[in-house]
């Protein structure tokens, strides 16, 4: 966590202290443009065995959306107000999820903090899968897997706290939210074949843990695995580069 001073005392007009240029809006006291603050934003990665290995539930983004548009996604979105209160997690849930995110923006010295963000990210987490893909899962079910923060370069960004689930067969997740043309589970094997071809666009985020997950090879694995989660802060310009570089790629490579 950043270390910050204490507000001091500002100088009374008349006293002979100089009053620095204020600045316009969207940049910095020195003229700089300001970086958007990372907006805490929660997504699911939904995962079941298939007859071609691991399937997770995607979402193919609409392309008239400001953030991620036409991007291949998993459910989720930005926490709200809402996520901070009403919920009881168990005891046992929120410490495993406080230890999860320690190394995270969520985390703090304070231990009643440390649990109260943790807890507002799973609540998020857990409304909009119930919104986006009409599933009202367990918090048990949803365990800590990655937090990938959007670089400071771009207009808007996202730090973002991704959990994997494994909903029970029972449990059919449906497509449901405007932000999507179709929602669907498919075979992670067949999204990586997809955007290696062109035909589909992933986020750098979604290609990783989606790459990740077809090495595990099947859901029990994927939980089986102990995660020490490090945030991933890719720097100014990784963007770009990552989509240049993905348009370069020859059709015929597989991820």
């Amino acid at each position: 966590m950043a270390e910050s001073s204490g507000p001091g005392e500002a100088p009374a007009p008349g006293n002979g202290h100089a009053t620095a240029p204020s600045a316009a809006p969207g940049e910095a006291p020195d003229g700089v443009p300001a970086v958007p603050e990372a907006r805490l934003a929660a997504s699911v990665v939904l995962l079941r065995d298939g007859a071609d290995g691991p399937e997770v539930f995607v979402q193919h983004r609409v392309s008239t959306m400001d953030f991620a548009a036409g991007m291949v996604v998993f459910p989720g979105g930005r926490v709200d107000a809402v996520d901070g209160s009403g919920w009881a997690f168990a005891d046992d849930i929120a410490r495993q999820h406080t230890q999860a995110w320690r190394r995270c923006s969520i985390g703090a010295d304070d231990a009643g903090t440390a649990r109260h963000n943790a807890g507002r990210v799973l609540a998020a987490a857990l409304r909009e899968v119930e919104e986006e893909a009409g599933l009202v899962l367990d918090a048990g079910l949803l365990r800590p897997w990655a937090n990938w923060v959007t670089p400071e370069d771009q207009p808007k960004r996202f730090d973002t706290y991704f959990y994997l689930a494994a909903p029970a067969p029972e449990d059919e997740a449906r497509h449901q939210t405007t932000e999507a043309w179709q929602s669907l589970w498919m075979p992670v094997r067949a999204i990586l074949e997809g955007e290696a071809a062109g035909a589909l666009k992933l986020m750098p985020p979604t290609l990783v843990l989606l790459e990740e997950l077809l090495r595990l090879g099947s859901t029990g694995a994927a939980l089986a695995v102990v995660r020490d989660i490090v945030p991933v802060r890719p720097e100014p310009g990784a963007l770009k580069a990552f989509f240049e570089r993905r348009r370069q790629k020859p059709p015929s490579t597989a991820p």
